[in-house]
């Protein structure tokens, strides 16, 4: 179960950050995922004026890591990436594109999040799974 926080919060924690370069909004939290929309535009873009697969990953990874943060109960463990793969399925030239993590395993010391990225028509072109490993923070 995800710790509900509100959007602004997430938003502003992410200022000066890759997630804001990258122009990612948070669009929902629920108990069981996370949602965010990326726009295809000239920061997301690779040369040919498709959207650049590293982007997609940067969209995957903001997700996977916020969700599996949110799943945490004790406030000394944190949630870093161990392993993320993607596959891209289809090409997105403009607008936005929309991704939704939800949980395949959520452990102790790891969790694994799938991410599922879509274009404005609800296509899907790119899914992504990433492996989290929970550490412990030095207090």
């Amino acid at each position: 179960m995800l710790q509900q926080v509100p959007l602004e919060v997430l938003q502003k924690s992410s200022q000066n950050t890759m997630v804001a370069h990258v122009g990612i909004e948070f669009t929902e939290i629920t108990p069981e995922y996370v949602c965010a929309k990326m726009p295809v535009d000239h920061r997301t873009k690779q040369p040919y004026g498709l959207l650049h697969g590293g982007a997609s990953v940067v969209l995957a990874e903001t997700l996977g890591s916020i969700a599996a943060q949110l799943s945490l109960t004790n406030q000394n463990d944190k949630a870093v990436g161990l392993e993320i793969n993607a596959n891209h399925l289809k090409s997105a030239t403009s607008g936005w594109v929309h991704a939704k993590a939800t949980p395949l395993r959520i452990g102790k010391s790891t969790q694994v999040w799938d991410i599922h990225i879509t274009n404005d028509d609800q296509e899907l072109i790119c899914v992504s799974r990433i492996t989290m490993a929970i550490i412990r923070a030095k207090i």
